[in-house]
């Protein structure tokens, strides 16, 4: 049995937790597998065998930003050390710097953003406020990449942002970037301060390209994500553990290089 921390966990609040998972699926056209309540996560998780989690949800507006760093604070809190919080920002919000402060105040450890659901591309003028504020304190991000329905989120536009801010970690969600996942190794793999997670990919993609994949990026640079609550975290698991990799490779995947970067 192998230690597993989720590094890519939606949840919400339970009055509407299954109407935004909803609202997800239908952002993607897509079956929601879970209903986004932290209940359900942990007893999937539980029963898959998962050890920790990283959770996060998305602010499509600046008046969410607080209400929801405040949700993923206290939820985090309550896990008894099962999870691991990043905050909400917002390209638009009127006084960033208050709310990273908050962010940092309330133990939130990164930053999640999604340019196509927020409405900004990854490199629009207003999103690199956030990256250097991120960068400041020493935050990660946690950014969706890449679908071909959109642009905003094309992982062309990351390249830059890795340009400029060198001292910023980005976990690019999707192994880099969703259905371009080869466009995006080639542009982005060589950046030192890049790491992809496999949520919302293994799914679609072949054996031999999510090995490929792996060892373009270095499996010191891989974490694990179901992308809850997308998907059933013991089928992603299982998904994952039908890939051709070595016990120390899947031991890093799995737990390590998360925890490393997560500082559990």
């Amino acid at each position: 049995m192998y230690k597993v921390l989720d590094a890519h966990c939606h949840i919400f609040p339970e009055k509407i937790a299954l109407r935004a998972a909803m609202a997800i699926g239908k952002f993607y056209d897509s079956k929601m597998k879970m209903d986004g309540k932290t209940e359900t996560l942990l007893k999937a998780g539980e029963a898959a065998g998962f050890t920790h989690y990283l959770v996060q949800s998305v602010a499509t507006t600046p008046k969410q930003v607080s209400r929801i760093n405040h949700f993923i604070s206290e939820t985090v809190k309550e896990s008894g050390g099962k999870m691991t919080g990043f905050g909400a920002m917002h390209p638009e919000s009127e006084d960033m710097q208050a709310d990273i402060e908050e962010l940092i105040s309330l133990g939130l450890k990164g930053v999640k953003l999604h340019p196509d659901i927020q409405g900004y591309k990854s490199d629009d003028y207003r999103m690199l406020k956030i990256y250097e504020l991120c960068e400041k304190y020493s935050l990660p991000v946690l950014i969706h990449c890449g679908d071909s329905r959109y642009d905003n989120s094309n992982p062309n536009r990351i390249a830059p942002i890795l340009d400029i801010y060198e001292n910023l970690t980005v976990i690019g969600a999707h192994f880099g970037g969703y259905s371009v996942w080869e466009q995006a190794a080639e542009r982005l793999a060589k950046y030192k301060n890049f790491y992809v997670d496999t949520s919302s990919s293994l799914f679609a993609l072949k054996k031999e390209e999510a090995e490929k994949l792996i060892a373009i990026y270095g499996d010191d640079k891989v974490l694990f994500g179901t992308d809850y609550p997308m998907w059933n975290p013991k089928e992603e698991l299982d998904r994952f553990l039908t890939l051709d990799l070595s016990e120390e490779q899947r031991k890093k995947i799995l737990w390590d290089n998360g925890a490393k970067l997560l500082n559990i």
